[in-house]
């Protein structure tokens, strides 16, 4: 029986057995586990064919089409205009074509489509002499249609039979993988907390670990992607989309792990918090002050003989003498427990100190158990990867999520009893103490989504072991004609017998649209510029409403035709044209074909990048890695003399790391050509020495067509129409922080209050395009530092922390999406909570929008910040404050310290205090009178998650947005009251 409710997020899969999965306690294996690691070395055959055969098709295409338009000219006398035509049509809108879908699909394979149908396209139209002479010969066109055939036939029997490797197994062993991966980590997360130091997390193991995560993880991404085409080749759609889910519960468990660690340490950094020497202050009753040290050394001591007793218990014994042994011990602590809130807290690293003391025990438990069960590996050895679940791992996870949340919910009650004995402290100290709390119930909860994540893969693992065992092979993909079939009748929205129980919202019917995968964001969106485009004709209303339509249509299409992407595809397809115009002038031909002209061409079409920063990047490597693969082909000719068996060697030495693809270039255009003339291949070729290759002229010539093949595209990326990374990148990031601003706009919280049940306040795909854009734009940020401009190289490092925050950010809207979605339904305690502080919240929200957009203006304008941006501190507190109040109301262990209160009286008071404190501005505006029901809520532990969450994670969004403010003002400046700026 799974521990996670069926609404919960993620959702759990229907199961394909129909019955319940039973098991029984066992403690996960202390001994040594083996730990086998294989690596993809090779992508996914189905791919690299599907793509080179679509490129030979179209290569093909506009190479029969150059012909034709050159035999159709030659007839009726138009030869020059017959050139013409070809230039603009196969070489400007052929190659231009192949551009845009380089920079549209962004993907190492389709780049080496691209340049396969490149270098045909080049071949055929500029070299062969039947398109300069005006007649059908479709030699030259077969010839190289055999050669790519050839070659890509060669590739995939190569790969077929000669250490075959399959996406399927890189998939299953980059799962092992990661899933090891992701138990250290989880491991040292809750090590790190339990000794109250970050000693853990910024050990060098710790970032290991997460590096070895991040690219086990890419790869399995990369293997997903491709074993799709094994899997629908072979009948077993089922059976990729139950991949599709294991990786998607990879996903949720690395982002719900990273959410642990940013609890942990938001509780370092505020035990680091010292309070100022000042009226908030705490002095001891000798007079001297007391500051927040980090943990005692007696505290150290009790958590090393707490952790030994742990170590023997590890996860939920079975056995009776152990399960009397965790009874002494939780005796233990409660001894201890009951003696500690004796004393009221006077620092905020005191709460931290009982917190662990109560609830470390079970803590250490389940991280130990979950751990445990991550690291187990769960596929096994190859060829067949058979799944391996032990079926009493879901028993035992439950048994010790069960034990750690009513320790927990214990701990948090005895904690809070502690705080309320200290009722002499100023309102900042209060908060500080509050904040604490608040923190060490964050990271139980953050424990606990781990926990359920962890059960929701079991489940996803079941299944997929299931669907391997039952499913067979159904091609349900080539029955193309089911597309066709009627749908199913949609229900009659005026018949109330077909209504439907729970109305999607409007947010959910219009799901975002994910960002395009593209190398660089698309720039200012169209809501941003329409308004800019019709607020003067909106002002005039007696102008002409024809002028106003056909004015509007003209600027729709030339803002149409200014897009990145299809002006980057208009250059390139310009660029191409002019270099391969010099190969049909009479004058320059000669000079082309001698100095191999088509070489440059090609480089042009590689270097070609949608920013100048990007071609500066390319075209530099592109230049050294030519420079070098020319001396070395000079070398290894010399030493081989020509034997094809040495020449082979020295290629794969060449091809390997760090030297790699940039000498491949140089190296195919001179070795492989000089050997294809020493065996007497008829090339007419003789001014480059024929059957005896004057492999100086060779590497000359190809040296100097390369180089200028280059030195051409960064001029045409530099003048036509110069797309700058670093524009784009403060356009993208300023669209990225205006976007933040209005998500959290909304009010995490508050869009629970008007539904039922509890939802994100993140619309479906919003969370992906946010983080995909994000990326974007770090790696823009890496090719805008290759650009030169007289105001001075580029900020790389201060942007690059600016990143960092930013990154965190946008980790923060995740840990709030995932605790708002977790939850079947808004309980009593958690709507009266949420009513009462309504006020705060929205303040704060406010706040954080309106830093976000004068964040995002700085970075548009570039120009220099004030010094009276406003600050959440103050109404952070107050929201703590709040927090406190309704605890102090609504909590159930002090309400039987009142029990001899009248219950009039407390609703009286409940009333003025509400009224006190309840007011969104604290002046008497908007007073927010919650309702009747409220006065009579018993609030649980579990119900102050929510606001758990939301203050720390605020807390961190509010701190990152300080850090940006800080590295802005240090680029652009600030301005002050002096400053004079009229002249």
């Amino acid at each position: 029986m799974s521990t996670s409710n069926h609404s919960q997020w993620p959702p759990k899969r229907p199961s394909k057995r129909n019955k319940l999965r039973n098991g029984t306690v066992i403690i996960p294996g202390t001994g040594e586990r083996s730990h086998r690691q294989f690596t993809l070395r090779n992508p996914s055959l189905d791919n690299d064919l599907l793509i080179a055969f679509c490129a030979i098709g179209y290569a093909q295409i506009i190479s029969m089409l150059s012909m034709g338009l050159s035999v159709l000219g030659n007839e009726v006398g138009f030869q020059v205009l017959s050139h013409v035509m070809i230039l603009i049509i196969c070489i400007g809108f052929g190659l231009g074509f192949v551009g845009w879908i380089k920079q549209r699909m962004n993907s190492p394979l389709v780049n080496v489509g691209c340049t396969l149908a490149s270098i045909a396209i080049i071949t055929i139209v500029t070299k062969e002499e039947a398109v300069q002479g005006g007649y059908l010969s479709s030699i030259k066109v077969v010839q190289v249609f055999k050669i790519l055939v050839m070659g890509v036939s060669i590739t995939a029997l190569v790969n077929i039979l000669a250490w075959r490797t399959s996406a399927r197994a890189g998939l299953r062993s980059t799962m092992n993988t990661s899933a090891e991966s992701l138990g250290d980590l989880l491991a040292m997360i809750a090590r790190g907390f339990l000794n109250g130091t970050e000693e853990e997390l910024s050990s060098g193991d710790y970032t290991r670990m997460d590096k070895d995560f991040k690219a086990s993880y890419t790869k399995m991404t990369t293997n997903l992607r491709e074993a799709k085409l094994e899997h629908y080749i072979l009948g077993r759609e089922t059976i990729y989309k139950m991949d599709r889910e294991v990786v998607r519960c990879f996903e949720v468990l690395a982002q719900s792990i990273g959410g642990l660690r940013s609890a942990a340490e938001t509780q370092f950094a505020l035990l680091k918090e010292l309070p100022q020497d000042g009226p908030n202050s705490i002095q001891s009753p000798g007079g001297t002050v007391i500051y927040s040290p980090t943990l005692t050394r007696a505290m150290s001591q009790y958590l090393k003989n707490t952790r030994d007793k742990a170590a023997t218990l590890a996860a939920i014994e079975e056995s009776e003498e152990l399960e009397m042994e965790d009874r002494a011990s939780a005796e233990e602590g409660s001894n201890c427990s009951s003696a500690t809130p004796l004393t009221p807290f006077r620092a905020p690293s005191e709460i931290f100190e009982l917190f662990i003391a109560l609830l470390g025990p079970s803590m250490k438990s389940l991280a130990y158990t979950l751990s445990e069960i991550l690291r187990d590996p769960t596929f096994g050895p190859p060829p067949k990867y058979d799944i391996s679940i032990n079926e009493n791992f879901r028993q035992s996870l439950k048994d010790a999520l069960g034990v750690y949340n009513d320790t927990r919910t214990s701990a948090l009650r005895d904690l809070y009893k502690s705080i309320e004995l200290g009722r002499a402290r100023t309102e900042k100290i209060q908060a500080d103490i509050e904040e604490v709390a608040a923190a060490c119930g964050h990271f139980s909860f953050s424990l606990q989504n781990v926990a359920e994540d962890i059960d929701a893969y079991l489940t996803v693992l079941e299944d997929l072991k299931y669907a391997r065992a039952n499913s067979g092979h159904t091609w349900r993909w080539l029955k193309f004609w089911k597309q066709w079939e009627k749908p199913a009748v949609k229900p009659d929205p005026n018949d109330p017998d077909q209504e439907a129980l729970l109305q999607p919202s409007a947010a959910e019917e219009t799901p975002i649209r994910p960002v395009r995968k593209s190398g660089m964001p698309s720039g200012m969106p169209a809501e941003m510029m329409n308004r800019r485009d019709t607020f003067n004709w909106d002002a005039s209303p007696d102008a002409s409403s024809f002028l106003r339509s056909f004015s509007q249509w003209c600027l729709k299409a030339m803002r149409f035709l200014a897009r990145d992407d299809i002006r980057f595809g208009i250059k390139v397809g310009l660029g191409a044209m002019l270099w391969a115009m010099l190969a049909f002038l009479p004058a320059t031909r000669p000079i082309y074909k001698h100095w191999r002209g088509e070489w440059g061409l090609l480089s042009f079409m590689i270097v070609t990048s949608m920013t100048v920063g990007a071609a500066n990047t390319t075209g530099t490597a592109r230049s050294l890695g030519t420079l070098f693969g020319g001396c070395f082909a000079l070398i290894f000719w010399a030493v081989s003399q020509g034997n094809g068996v040495v020449l082979a060697f020295s290629g794969w030495a060449l091809k390997n790391p760090p030297l790699g693809r940039t000498t491949l270039l140089a190296w195919n255009v001179t070795v492989l050509y000089a050997y294809s003339l020493s065996q007497k291949v008829d090339d007419d070729d003789d001014d480059e020495g024929g059957l005896n290759p004057m492999m100086g002229e060779i590497v000359y010539h190809r040296l100097v067509s390369v180089n200028l093949g280059i030195l051409w595209g960064i001029i045409v990326c530099r003048m036509i129409w110069p797309i700058s990374g670093r524009r784009k990148f403060q356009e993208g990031l300023t669209i990225l922080y205006v976007q933040l601003g209005l998500i959290w706009r909304r009010g995490p919280l508050a869009i629970l209050l008007n539904s039922d049940s509890t939802r994100s306040y993140m619309r479906a795909g919003e969370e992906k395009a946010v983080q995909r854009y994000a990326l974007k734009l770090d790696a823009l940020r890496a090719s805008a530092k290759s650009e030169f401009e007289l105001r001075g190289p580029f900020p790389d490092d201060a942007y690059a922390r600016i990143m960092q925050s930013t990154l965190r950010i946008v980790d923060g809207f995740h840990a709030m999406r995932l605790v708002t979605s977790k939850r079947g339904s808004l309980s009593a305690g958690e709507r009266a909570l949420l009513l009462h502080t309504a006020a705060e919240r929205a303040q704060l929200c406010d706040r954080i929008c309106h830093v976000f957009q004068v964040l995002a203006s700085c970075f548009m304008l570039e120009y220099p910040l004030t010094d009276a941006i406003p600050s959440v501190e103050g109404t952070k507190d107050r929201l703590l404050g709040k927090i406190y109040q309704f605890r102090r109301e609504h909590q159930p262990s002090l309400a039987a310290v009142k029990e001899d209160d009248q219950e009039d009286d407390a609703g009286v008071n409940n009333n003025d205090s509400t009224n006190g404190n309840g007011n969104r501005n604290g002046n008497g505006k908007a007073k927010l009178k919650p309702p009747k029901l409220e006065l009579h809520v018993t609030a649980e532990e579990k119900d102050y998650a929510l606001l758990y969450a939301y203050t720390l994670v605020t807390a961190q969004v509010a701190h990152e947005l300080q850090c940006v403010q800080k590295e802005m003002e240090g680029l652009f400046g600030v301005l002050n009251d002096e400053s004079l700026l009229l002249r």
